[in-house]
């Protein structure tokens, strides 16, 4: 552990030149023009982005001693529901965990997105009445409510909040509607199929915008990108 960075990446090379899939080396460059095209073309492929490491450091466990460079995107949504923080759960003051973000497709259809949770703990009791207004009457016709406008059925070809997955396994995934008319903007950093990897993060309300104009069309595109390709 004490030998550089670069030492080590060469250590690693030289035991790995003959590995075969599915064992493959990660590649790695020292310049910028390279690792530049690879943040942009490999997004496809569904990496997140590059990490840097100074080739003079040694290794250095439990310390973020690299930096790791992402894509940052904006996209307007529609909150159309939230989360309970875990502190109203154990009893404590009410307050909102997350926010529950929305997108429309072409047809027209909101598709639960993901959620933004970028909160300090004031801003999270002060939504909690900010909020409230838009919680009357929003369940009785929820787009979300039965699993989407036609109910069960419709799950397949709507994204709704509450379906679980590997990762959500024993979670409280309860959540409370809200009357989709809200807008906020949030930063994000990569969209995987049709809904953000990763929590967002709360830039602001948006007061002028209606939330029909809150489309998928609105997302950058990226181009599809075979993670065969990179390691070939």
């Amino acid at each position: 552990m004490a030998q550089s960075q670069a030492e080590r990446r060469a250590a690693l090379e030289k035991l790995l030149v003959s590995a075969r899939p599915p064992l493959y080396l990660t590649p790695a460059t020292r310049e910028r023009a390279v690792a530049a095209d690879w943040l942009r073309d490999f997004e496809g492929a569904g990496l997140d982005g590059v990490v840097a490491k100074p080739l003079d450091a040694p290794y250095q466990p439990g310390k973020r001693a690299m930096l790791k460079i992402k894509h940052a995107r904006t996209a307007d949504c529609v909150v159309a529901g939230f989360r309970w923080h875990k502190s109203t759960n154990e009893g404590g003051e009410k307050a909102i965990g997350s926010l529950m973000l929305g997108l429309y497709d072409d047809a027209g259809v909101l598709h639960h997105v993901g959620v933004t949770s970028s909160f300090t703990m004031e801003m999270r009791r002060q939504l909690v009445g900010e909020l409230a207004p838009w919680r009357l009457g929003a369940i009785a016709s929820h787009p979300w409510r039965d699993g989407g406008p036609q109910g069960a059925a419709a799950a397949e070809a709507q994204r709704v909040p509450g379906a679980t997955s590997r990762w959500s396994a024993g979670k409280d995934l309860s959540w409370e509607a809200l009357r989709p008319e809200r807008v906020c903007e949030v930063k994000y950093d990569h969209l995987q199929g049709d809904r953000f990897r990763h929590a967002t993060t709360f830039v602001r309300w948006r007061e002028d915008k209606p939330a029909e104009a809150c489309r998928y069309d609105q997302l950058e595109v990226v181009t599809p990108y075979a993670l065969k390709d990179i390691f070939g």
